[in-house]
């Protein structure tokens, strides 16, 4: 017997490009309005979170997601740094809006990252 609901499974296949599009809009949107990277990050992790638990298969690869985010951390401390010390957004004021967005999409994908390592983490070693 299935244990998943096949509607539930293809109503969520329907509506994950528009969560996805959401979450993307969030984080590209977040210099502008309420939003930013972490909420963007939260809405990206739900996909794979949702996805899950439609569907439990232990086809996720954690040291990937984890690598992705050790990447992402140390972007996020030297892409500041770097645009500080260079002053860039003293003599091109233009850039802040793209240091922004740049900043805003590291985070979410930082958050993304996190928020899903954390769900598998306790799926796969704390339920037992």
């Amino acid at each position: 017997m299935n244990d998943h609901s096949e509607l539930l499974s293809r109503t969520l296949a329907v509506l994950y490009p528009f969560i996805l599009i959401i979450g993307i809009y969030l984080t590209l949107n977040g210099h502008l309005s309420p939003g930013g990277g972490f909420q963007g990050g939260a809405v990206i992790a739900a996909i794979f979170i949702s996805k899950y638990l439609v569907l439990p298969i232990h086809d996720t690869h954690l040291d990937g997601i984890q690598f992705t985010e050790k990447i992402t951390l140390i972007f996020i401390l030297l892409i500041p740094i770097f645009f500080l010390y260079l002053g860039l957004n003293a003599v091109y004021p233009m850039f802040n809006t793209i240091y922004l967005i740049g900043l805003n999409a590291l985070i979410s994908l930082k958050v993304a990252c996190g928020l899903t390592i954390i769900f598998f983490r306790f799926v796969f070693y704390e339920a037992r």
